[in-house]
């Protein structure tokens, strides 16, 4: 198998697992007992945690290569899932998401991976497909994870006795998916030839992912500073409207843990569709920077038109533009810092993006939470869309930086 196609797969199964028990956390968070601000902190804590080990497994991927680190985020998830199955507390519920978010600051790592094995023009197109393959799985899990919640509650005969999992179910099925997950990439996944090389034997600098963290404030207006603070904006407003729209869908429209994965499911084939078949010919048609911004635009549309949304069939209209807004705008942005930046400084700067964009996840959900609680559930919409709005003009200019920047690789 490639790498390409071995990494994907296993970002599939990945993320199968993860949509598995990601859309039932605020309904069991409400069953115990949770307001909406409480379970917007507990959604934060995973981010805390995330953020915490991004630059940490940024250069020890750049280190030591990318396939140890995917490994060991791959056994944290199983640990998560299984507290996730016996929580019966919000300090449990709260104990999983540390566990899974320490082991889940990779995702850095898993973008630098992809950047190793393809040449520059191609990258926004692999990332794209592995977009596609994490938002299939976004599409299946869910409803994996409302099948196994529906089928935990009737009891599993085993001779003479029988076990009922009840709500354990989902979280039990996908620690054991994640276990597959492991065995498959210990057997297939290969590591990069970068990290193996010259990048692998760099000594390390002490202080270096502190630096490059710092380096976004200390220099916000160099293209990789925009970059990552448009990434970070951006991916920051879809969580924090990520994490109070169960309980928005719940209020308004009346959704269950029972259906909720049938919305997650239509979100999620938006995305694939798009990512798989709409991304490459509008990067080759439009380029990287100006998609990017096209991307900016559906995103902030999608968030503001939710709260004007009275019934189902204009709540899939506003929605649709979500998933075409981020399909447009994260492969790209983070395809063009991929490239205005040196190939030996990938690992780190795709962690020090993933911390940026782990501040926001933890911000924002706060922000969501609290505006849901206190000003009411359509202001966090608003706040999030007037957020992705304000970042068109980070990306002025952003064809000329990234041009300048391989023509002075090349020379």
């Amino acid at each position: 198998m490639g790498k390409l196609l071995v990494l994907i797969v296993t970002a599939f199964v990945d993320m199968i697992g993860v949509l598995i028990v990601v859309p039932l956390l605020p309904f069991y968070a409400t069953r115990l007992g949770a307001s909406p601000l409480m379970y917007t902190v507990l959604v934060s804590a995973f981010n805390v945690a995330a953020l915490i080990s991004a630059p940490m497994w940024g250069r020890f991927s750049d280190r030591y290569g990318r396939r140890p680190a995917l490994l060991v985020a791959l056994s944290a998830s199983a640990i998560a899932y299984v507290i996730f199955a016996y929580a019966g507390s919000i300090l449990m519920l709260f104990l999983s998401r540390l566990v899974q978010g320490a082991g889940g600051g990779t995702v850095g790592v898993v973008q630098a991976y992809v950047s190793d094995t393809t040449e520059p023009k191609n990258r926004a197109r692999s990332l794209g497909w592995l977009s596609a393959a994490t938002n299939l799985g976004v599409t299946i899990g869910p409803l994996l994870g409302s099948w196994a919640l529906r089928a935990g509650r009737h009891p599993i005969h085993l001779g003479g006795s029988s076990i009922l999992l009840a709500e354990k179910a989902p979280g039990l099925l996908a620690a054991l998916l994640c276990l597959a997950n492991m065995l498959f990439a210990y057997i297939y996944l290969r590591e990069s030839r970068v990290v193996s090389g010259s990048a692998a034997d760099r000594p390390r600098v002490p202080g270096r992912s502190a630096a490059a963290v710092f380096s976004v404030l200390r220099h916000p207006k160099t293209p990789a500073s925009r970059l990552i603070w448009i990434y970070a904006i951006g991916i920051g407003a879809f969580m924090g409207m990520n994490a109070v729209l169960a309980l928005y869908l719940a209020r308004i429209f009346g959704v269950t843990a029972e259906n909720i994965g049938y919305f997650f499911a239509f979100t999620g084939s938006i995305s694939v569709v798009t990512r798989a078949l709409l991304l490459g010919p509008a990067v080759d048609r439009y380029g990287e920077a100006r998609l990017s911004r096209i991307g900016i635009v559906l995103l902030a549309s999608g968030l503001a038109a939710i709260p004007f949304a009275h019934n189902i069939p204009v709540l899939a209209a506003a929605v649709a533009l979500i998933p075409l807004g981020t399909a447009f705008t994260f492969p790209c942005v983070t395809a063009l810092l991929s490239r205005v930046i040196s190939p030996f400084e990938r690992g780190l700067y795709m962690g020090t993006q993933q911390t940026w964009g782990g501040i926001t996840r933890v911000v924002f959900p706060l922000i969501a939470g609290w505006a849901f609680q206190s000003l009411g559930p359509r202001f966090p919409f608003w706040i999030s869309a007037a957020f992705v709005a304000g970042t068109l003009l980070l990306g002025a200019g952003m064809e000329h930086f990234a041009r300048d920047a391989e023509t002075a690789r090349a020379a």
